[in-house]
């Protein structure tokens, strides 16, 4: 489970129990409780209380304190997401391992994602792959987070919340990155993360207050559907190349 204290498990909703044997006073004042389990094995009660609610304080109180990334990955992983029973995997972000200052905030997870358990792979990976080629880099470069770590159903729009108790997480892998450039994938991270309209905001510079570089652009999905974007994207992409090179 991690190395957290049973705080941090109760605030990201995993049941927890506390074996206790009850007083005979005790069973009289509360035999049995409708928000308890009750549970006999071998004479002994489990006393099971329900999950704790899962609110966005509670989500912005438990990333302060994971001290490095692996930490707050293993977090993600464990986290009680609403989304979480109805997806396959939980897609993680891909970590560079020899960063050059980008990041990229992408869409929800696709399909391929929650088969895998890996962000942008399928079509919209193989294109991604080509858009970091072409400016002589790769996902050992970039790390790529996605807006939401689980697929919701079916593919349909997340609804505000399921967003807001994702959003910590992401906002605080990108801290500990400290990124030069972040560049966001289609429309929701466009709104979330840089709060703009992608349609009219694409390929702008959007200076963030935490000091880096926002550029929105067409999602890899996007550019599959319709190739004529890819002219809009192409100049994008050289301008992140040049942010990057320039100190």
């Amino acid at each position: 489970m991690g190395n957290y204290s049973l705080e941090d498990l109760n605030m990201a909703g995993v049941r927890w129990e506390i074996n206790e044997t009850p007083t005979k006073s005790d069973i009289k004042r509360a035999p049995v409780q409708q928000t308890f389990q009750t549970n006999r094995v071998g004479g002994t009660p489990i006393i099971v209380p329900p999950a704790a609610p899962i609110t966005i304080e509670t989500v912005k109180s438990m990333v302060t304190r994971p001290n490095d990334i692996d930490s707050l990955l293993r977090m993600i992983g464990e986290f009680n997401h609403p989304l979480r029973n109805g997806a396959t995997n939980v897609v993680m972000p891909n970590i560079a391992t020899k960063p050059n200052g980008l990041v990229i905030i992408t869409d929800l997870p696709s399909t391929d994602d929650d088969l895998s358990g890996k962000i942008l792979s399928g079509n919209a990976g193989e294109m991604v792959d080509k858009m970091l080629s072409a400016i002589d880099m790769s996902r050992e470069n970039v790390s790529i987070i996605p807006l939401l770590f689980w697929r919701t159903p079916g593919g349909r729009t997340p609804s505000k919340e399921e967003i807001d108790l994702s959003l910590p997480f992401v906002n605080k892998i990108i801290e500990m990155l400290s990124p030069r450039v972040v560049v966001t994938f289609g429309t929701l991270a466009a709104n979330e993360i840089a709060n703009t309209n992608l349609i009219s905001a694409h390929g702008n510079n959007i200076e963030s207050e935490h000091g880096y570089t926002i550029i929105p652009i067409y999602h890899p999905n996007y550019l599959i559907l319709k190739p004529s974007a890819k002219k809009d994207v192409w100049a994008a992409l050289q301008n992140i190349q040049k942010l990057l090179k320039n100190p």
